[in-house]
C-alpha cells in the first residue's frame, strides 16, 4: 500500500557542544592561504579548468565572522529538525545548521543510507570555522566547506510537482551575495530523495558561483564512478612547515589503482586525500559507495552537476584521530562523496547578470552483486553499478523529474517551518529584488541589520547607543558606495576601511582608519586593524607596537566578564601575543596573557600559546609540563602543524597519539 509523503516538525537530542560567541574582530585575512596551482602544472589543464581556478578567488571571509566560540564539552542538547518520509525513505534535516541532511534512512532494507555522526561537535573546517560531520551538506561560496555549515537557512512547505508536497530551503549566501535554494521531496512510493536546487545572481554583473553536495558515507565502502582517471591535488612545505596552500600541484591519476594500490577503498590510502574524477562528456553523471555485499547508496544528477569527488581520510594515525575528533572513539568512520558545478573544489563557475542555474539530484539505495562491484575489472564493477542504477532510476526519469520540478522552483512557501537571518530581507529591501519562491520578509530583519537599515534609508550609519565592540561590516560594493557618501563619523569610517580592505584598496582602508581614531570613542578596533595592516605591508615592529596599545585600550574600555566581552579579549589578546612573539618581544606577550580572563587562560587554543610563550622564554620543561597535562584545541584548523611543531621543540620523543593530526607524508 502506498503511503502519503508527509512533512513534520521534530527533535533530535544529541550530545553537542555549545557553538559559542562567533569571534568579534572582522576577518581581514581567510583562515587559509590562497588555493592556487603551480604554474608548471598549468599548461596540462583543460582550457575551462584553468580559466575557472582563475576566476575571482576568496580574498576573504568578509562579510561572515569566524566562528570560533565553541568548545569539545558536549551535554544532551535539543535540536531543532524537519523529517520528510513516505513509505520508503525518511530524511531528517536540521534547519539551524546550514539544512544538513543528517539522516537518510531505507525502510525496506532498515538501512541508514548516510555515515549519521552520533554527536554534533563543531570543529574548524569551514571557511568561517565551526562546521560538523556527517549526512549531506550543501557548499555554496568558495572553495571550502560553506559559511552556512552552523548557521540557520529559511525553511517552508512548498507543493511538490506530483501533487504532495516539498521542504524548501533557502538562504542569502553572503561571501558572493547570491541567494539560493534547495527543495527536497520523496514522491510516493520512491526509493529516492529528490532534491532541485537553483543558484541566482540578480544582480547587474556576472558572479562567481560554487557548489559541492557533500555526501557521508561509512568508509568500509568501495567508491565507483563512470571516469578512469582522478585529478589529484596535494600541497608542498613552506617556510616554517607551514602549506603553501592546501592545494600546491594537481596530477592527473589512473582510476582505480595507482602507486599499485587500488585508491577506491578509503583505506587503502594512508593519508587524506581528495579524487576528482574525470567524468567524460555525456556520461551519465553518479557516484556510489558499496559495502561488501553490494549494498550502499548512490547518488545522481542532471548533466549541470558534472563533478564527482572523494575524499577519504585514509588508514594513517593522523586520519584516524581527525576521525575521533569529529565524533567519538569507537565510533565508524567515514568518508566523502561529492558532486559540483566544476571538476575539481578549486574552481568557480560564471553566472551571468540576472540569470540563474538549477539541476536535480536523487539520493537512495543502491545493491549491485557484489563479486562484480568489488572485481578487478574495473569496467565491469561501474558497468554494474550504472546497470542497477538505470533499472530502479533510468536517466530519462532524472531529466523528466527536473523538468517537472522548474515551473515549481517559482512557487511561493507555504508554511514556515524555521526561519534564517535577515541579510536577504536587507538586500531584498536595498534593490527591490524580485525572487518568486524565496522570499526574505522584512520580518526577518534583527539587531545585526538594524544600523545598515538606518545607513540606508537615512544615508548614515549610527553611532553606537553603548560601548561594546563593533557590528558585522557590509563590504559589496554597494554598500561601501553608501558608507564613502556618509557622513564621517568614527564608526562609518571603520565599517568604510574594511570595506575598502576587502575591496583591495589597502591604502585607501588605512586612511579611513587613521581619519576615525582622531574622534572614535573606541580606539581598540581600529589600532587592530591597523595593527594588521602593518603586518601585511612587512612593518612588524609597529604592528606589534599596535597590537599592545589595542589591547591596553580593550581592557581599559571593557565593561564586564559577560559573553562578548570576554570573546573580543580572548579574540584581540591572540593576534596580540602571536604579533608581540614574532619580533621577540617576550615579556610584553607574558603581560597579554597575564590579563586574559582565567577561564579563557584555560581553553586548549590558549594552552597551546602558553606552550609557545614558555618556549619563548626557555622554559622547556614547564612547556613539556603542559603537553603532559594535556589540552584540546577545539578550534584546530584542518591541515594546522602547530602543535606537532612546538612538541618537536620541547622533546625529541615521538608525538603523542592525542596530538596527532598531521595530514600529509613527513616532508611534502
Amino acid at each position: 500500500m502506498v503511503g502519503v509523503t508527509t512533512i513534520r516538525r521534530d527533535v533530535l537530542t544529541l550530545p553537542a557542544a555549545e557553538l559559542g560567541p562567533n569571534n568579534p574582530l572582522p576577518p581581514l585575512r581567510p583562515l587559509d592561504e590562497a588555493h592556487r596551482i603551480d604554474e608548471r602544472d598549468r599548461e596540462g589543464l583543460p582550457r575551462d579548468m584553468t580559466r575557472q581556478i582563475g576566476y575571482e578567488p576568496l580574498r576573504s571571509v568578509l562579510p561572515e565572522r569566524i566562528r570560533d566560540g565553541y568548545d569539545r564539552q558536549r551535554a544532551p542538547r535539543e535540536t531543532d529538525a524537519i523529517v520528510i518520509e513516505n513509505d520508503r525513505l525518511r530524511a531528517t534535516v536540521l534547519p539551524g545548521y546550514g539544512g544538513r541532511v543528517v539522516s537518510l534512512f531505507h525502510k525496506p532494507s532498515q538501512r541508514e543510507l548516510l555515515y549519521r555522526n552520533p554527536v554534533l561537535q563543531p570543529a574548524c573546517f569551514a571557511l568561517n570555522g565551526a562546521w560538523f560531520s556527517g549526512g549531506i551538506e550543501w557548499n555554496i561560496g568558495a572553495t571550502g566547506h560553506t559559511t552556512l555549515s552552523c548557521s540557520p537557512v529559511h525553511a517552508a512547505r512548498v507543493p511538490a510537482p506530483d501533487g504532495g508536497e516539498m521542504l524548501r530551503l533557502w538562504e542569502w549566501e553572503r561571501l558572493r551575495d547570491l541567494p539560493f535554494q534547495v527543495d527536497l521531496w520523496l514522491p510516493d512510493g520512491s526509493d529516492f530523495l529528490y532534491v532541485g536546487v537553483r543558484v541566482r545572481n540578480p544582480h547587474e554583473k556576472p558572479a562567481p558561483v560554487y557548489w559541492w553536495s557533500n555526501i557521508a558515507v561509512p568508509e568500509e565502502r568501495r567508491v565507483l564512478a563512470p571516469a578512469e582517471e582522478a585529478w589529484l591535488p596535494h600541497c608542498l612545505k613552506g617556510v616554517g612547515g607551514t602549506p603553501i596552500g592546501y592545494e600546491r600541484r594537481l596530477r592527473r591519476v589512473p582510476v582505480p589503482s595507482y602507486g599499485e594500490v587500488d585508491r577506491t577503498y578509503p583505506l587503502n590510502s594512508t593519508f587524506p586525500a581528495d579524487y576528482f574524477y574525470e567524468v567524460p562528456d555525456g556520461r551519465r553523471r553518479w557516484i556510489a559507495a558499496l559495502d561488501d555485499a553490494g549494498d550502499g547508496l548512490v547518488q545522481t544528477s542532471t548533466d549541470v552537476l558534472r563533478g564527482r569527488k572523494l575524499f577519504v581520510w585514509g588508514s594513517g594515525p593522523g586520519g584516524r584521530r581527525w576521525q575521533e575528533w569529529l565524533t567519538e572513539p569507537g565510533t565508524g568512520g567515514y568518508c566523502e562523496i561529492q558532486a559540483g558545478l566544476a571538476r575539481t573544489q578549486l574552481e568557480h563557475v560564471r553566472l551571468d547578470a540576472e540569470s540563474e542555474v538549477s539541476w536535480l539530484e536523487a539520493y537512495g539505495p543502491l545493491t549491485g552483486n557484489a563479486a562484480a562491484v568489488h572485481g578487478v575489472d574495473w569496467e565491469a564493477a561501474r558497468a554494474e553499478v550504472e546497470d542497477r542504477l538505470e533499472a530502479s532510476l533510468p536517466r530519462s526519469d532524472v531529466d523528466a523529474a527536473y523538468a517537472a520540478w522548474a515551473p515549481y522552483a517559482d512557487t511561493e512557501p507555504g508554511e514556515v517551518l524555521a526561519v534564517g537571518s535577515g541579510w536577504g530581507a536587507l538586500e531584498v529591501l536595498r534593490a527591490a529584488y524580485k525572487l518568486p519562491g524565496t522570499p526574505f520578509d522584512e520580518s526577518t530583519l534583527g539587531e545585526a541589520q538594524a544600523p545598515w537599515l538606518e545607513l540606508l534609508r537615512s544615508g548614515a550609519f549610527p553611532e553606537p547607543r553603548r560601548v561594546g565592540p563593533p557590528g558585522e561590516t557590509l563590504v559589496a560594493s554597494h554598500w561601501r558606495d553608501m558608507l564613502e557618501t556618509a557622513p564621517a563619523v568614527p564608526l562609518a569610517e571603520y565599517h568604510l576601511g574594511v570595506a575598502q580592505w576587502h575591496a583591495g584598496d589597502l591604502a585607501q582602508a588605512v586612511r579611513s582608519w587613521e581619519r576615525a581614531l582622531e574622534l572614535a570613542p573606541s580606539l581598540w578596533p581600529l589600532l587592530r586593524c591597523l595593527a594588521l595592516a602593518d603586518q601585511e605591508a612587512g612593518h612588524r615592529e609597529r604592528a606589534a607596537d599596535r597590537y599592545a596599545e589595542a589591547f591596553d585600550d580593550l581592557c581599559r574600555e571593557r565593561r564586564d566578564h559577560g559573553v562578548v566581552w570576554t570573546a573580543a579579549t580572548a579574540a584581540l589578546g591572540r593576534e596580540a601575543i602571536g604579533a608581540l612573539l614574532a619580533v621577540r618581544r617576550v615579556g610584553d606577550a607574558r603581560a597579554v596573557w597575564e590579563r586574559l580572563r582565567p577561564a579563557t587562560r584555560g581553553r586548549g587554543r590558549f594552552r597551546l600559546i602558553e606552550v609557545q610563550l614558555l618556549v619563548a622564554e626557555g622554559e622547556v620543561g614547564a612547556a613539556r609540563a603542559v603537553f603532559d597535562a594535556g589540552f584540546e584545541v577545539a578550534d584546530l584548523r584542518e591541515g594546522a602543524e602547530v602543535i606537532s611543531e612546538l612538541w618537536a621543540r620541547v622533546t625529541d620523543e615521538p608525538l603523542p597519539e592525542r596530538y596527532e593530526f598531521r595530514m600529509r607524508p613527513p616532508g611534502e
